[in-house]
């Protein structure tokens, strides 16, 4: 048996480094100039925009669009970045085809839509090649904010707040700053380390400093922080993971799709990295997806995506169940895990079929699998937390929650829909109220 071939059949180096590369490049090749003004050139430039409506960070997309039609993307990535700071890395993995191009009126007329998300991701790369940071601080209040988690909804918040005065801390537990951005995300959607570059960008505006390695009630508790901080923005995420809840959960083999995807997100040499030759991932939603097709790039012979109701009812976007369709990612709907099978390690993975409404129809089948990823949703956890309603924590329209001074967004508040592009909506938010709060209602 070679070295790094286990006895489970999971193995590394399945594939030749072009092969790698291959499956790893860009999943949308950039715009090149040429290809930016014709695509902005099929804007009709509406007045009552629809994908103004449909973008949850509120960008003018008209206006954005006409400047890169008139030769400034520069003018155009600073209207994109008022709006959105994270607005590169929201133009690579936005959902783009459910949200604005959805409701574009050339999607609804021709179906096709203008690529918006393209064109936004030409402006910003543009802008961010030349170095330059587009916005300045205003004086100093004097005031501190204090953000907890480096991910969209806190780097949002830290940069509003920074660009409105005030000094900023953040602590986030990781190595790196970036949240789901540098450890979520898929590594063909976010190529040539750009989520570590897009931080490095942000942090220019001044005024805020990282602490790494700092978790959120082991080494910095609400308490401590109140003392310190005029006003607090908890962007903590969802750190817990949910089980399968069978028999066999936990044989070896059988993981998280979250770790798998920051393992590979984080990887030097994909070549190290082991895959089984059956991989079964358990979940409908884009972390399944983004765990499912990696899998499949890293050259698993067979994967099967398991998802317990229809296909309609899938969280993950009709654009994504096509993309892992054609990476060769078999989906399976309507069917409910109920046992791993394996002697220590997972051998089979059982499934009893079920209806929408999740009654089971009695009809089992086995899946061999020798390695299964979970992705059936995360929690939160943390201790002394503001109030929490349905496991996230409660908050107002502008992110404040129960306790004074304290405020948050992201996908640990409610509200949200687990979007990057609408937790960064919730950080800026958060920002405004708390500078307005801490300015005297000025």
């Amino acid at each position: 048996m070679p070295a790094d071939m286990l006895a489970d059949g999971v193995r590394s180096g399945r594939l030749n480094p072009d092969e790698y590369k291959q499956n790893f490049s860009d999943l949308h090749a950039p715009l090149d100039a040429h290809e930016a003004l014709v695509a902005a050139d099929r804007c009709y430039f509406c007045h009552d925009a629809p994908c103004m409506t449909a973008c949850p960070t509120d960008i003018d997309i008209p206006l954005f669009i006409r400047q890169i039609a008139t030769g400034t993307p520069e003018a155009a990535a600073k209207t994109i970045l008022t709006q959105n700071i994270l607005g590169g890395m929201c133009a690579r993995v936005c959902p783009t085809e459910t949200l604005c191009e959805e409701v574009c009126v050339r999607e609804v007329a021709e179906g096709k839509p203008v690529l918006i998300g393209q064109l936004q991701r030409y402006a910003t790369d543009t802008l961010m090649e030349k170095g330059a940071h587009p916005f300045e601080r205003a004086p100093s209040t004097g005031k501190r904010v204090a953000v907890i988690g480096a991910g969209p909804a806190g780097l949002a918040c830290a940069h509003r707040s920074a660009m409105l005065g005030h000094e900023v801390v953040i602590f986030d537990a990781n190595d790196k700053p970036g949240g789901l951005n540098e450890y979520g995300i898929a590594a063909y959607k976010c190529t040539n380390d750009f989520a570590a570059r897009e931080v490095d960008w942000l942090l220019g505006i001044g005024g805020i400093k990282v602490n790494r390695g700092v978790a959120f009630g082991r080494d910095v508790t609400l308490k401590e922080l109140q003392g310190d901080f005029d006003a607090i923005f908890l962007g903590v995420g969802l750190g817990g993971v949910n089980g399968l809840g069978i028999d066999g959960d936990d044989k070896d083999g059988v993981s998280d799709a979250v770790d798998f995807i920051a393992d590979l997100r984080q990887a030097k040499d994909l070549s190290a990295l082991s895959i089984g030759r059956d991989v079964v991932v358990i979940g409908g939603g884009m972390t399944a997806v983004d765990a499912a097709v990696q899998a499949k790039l890293l050259g698993a012979l067979n994967v099967t995506l398991v998802y317990r109701r229809s296909r309609t009812r899938m969280n993950a976007s009709v654009f994504e169940q096509d993309l892992a369709a054609s990476k060769g990612v078999r989906i399976i709907t309507n069917a409910s895990p109920v046992a791993v099978h394996g002697n220590g390690a997972v051998r089979e993975i059982e499934f009893e079929y079920t209806d929408d409404d999740l009654k089971p129809t009695g009809q089992k089948v086995r899946l061999a699998a020798d390695q299964v990823f979970r992705a059936i949703g995360q929690t939160l956890v943390g201790e002394s937390l503001p109030e929490l309603d349905g496991g996230k924590i409660k908050v107002s329209e502008t992110g404040a929650t129960t306790v004074k001074g304290v405020w948050a967004g992201g996908d640990c508040a409610t509200g949200g829909d687990d979007l990057t592009v609408t937790a960064v909506a919730e950080g800026r938010d958060a920002a405004m109220d708390i500078h307005i709060t801490l300015m005297g209602g000025a």
